[in-house]
């Protein structure tokens, strides 16, 4: 069985029995973007803190009135 199979059979095996079909798929979702995360980490593709912040304040200035 390929890794990836078998981890999405652990993960639904760790959800309650109760658990509906979109409990299923948000918790593949988000295990799906913390992979993701990994490796865009792994590959160096990463920002620096305040890069970060500066975009997300440029962001919200773009949206919305000006914050305190």
């Amino acid at each position: 069985m390929s890794l990836v199979k078998d981890a999405a059979i652990k993960l639904i095996q760790s959800l309650p029995e109760d658990c509906s079909f979109e409990d299923i798929q948000y918790h593949l979702y988000v295990r799906e973007k913390v992979e993701a995360g990994i490796k865009a980490v792994d590959a160096g593709k990463v920002l620096p803190e305040e890069e970060a912040d500066r975009r997300i304040n440029e962001w919200l200035d773009s949206i919305g009135p000006k914050r305190p």
